[in-house]
């Protein structure tokens, strides 16, 4: 009988470090939310799924970036990122947040709030895990394109 893999019996090669994108999906809508969490696991991003403000809080510190689903009406992103940022537990975490394509006002309030992508949903569906990647791959300031949606903070 022989031995799989590489070296000699009984031992193991050395793992490679792999980094891996952690990504908080903030989705009141499970179904949807399970179309993002499949998407971004697809892409080989780690994701974990919250249905409430609450677990974010207790969550968001996990993750490299933090998407919010602002498409269901339900979340105020402005309001979200204002106390994050207020109780630090936001820090160096990215943030993308998608709206219904016909809401421009959640669009332009979500710019305004400070987000570092703003997409419509169905970009978000289209290339969410690219979108998240890219996000989590940028370092702070750089100037990067995203595409047409992305905000560029790193002059403010």
């Amino acid at each position: 009988m022989g031995t799989t893999g590489v070296g000699a019996p009984g031992v193991q090669p050395a793992a490679r470090a792999v980094a891996v994108v952690r990504a908080l999906a903030f989705v009141p809508d499970l179904l949807f939310g399970s179309k993002v969490v499949a998407l971004l696991e697809a892409a080989g991003i780690g994701v974990t799924l919250c249905t409430g403000e609450e677990e974010v809080r207790e969550r968001v510190r996990e993750a490299d970036v933090l998407v919010v689903d602002l498409a269901s009406g339900t979340i105020d992103g402005g309001a979200l990122l204002e106390a994050l940022r207020a109780g630090g537990e936001l820090g160096g975490v990215r943030t993308l947040a998608f709206y219904s394509h016909v809401e421009t006002e959640t669009r332009a309030a979500a710019q305004r709030a400070g987000f570092d992508m703003v997409v419509p949903r169905s970009r978000m569906a289209r290339e969410g895990g690219a979108l998240v990647a890219a996000l989590a791959d940028r370092d702070e300031g750089s100037r990067d394109t995203l595409g047409e949606d992305h905000v560029d903070r790193s002059g403010v």
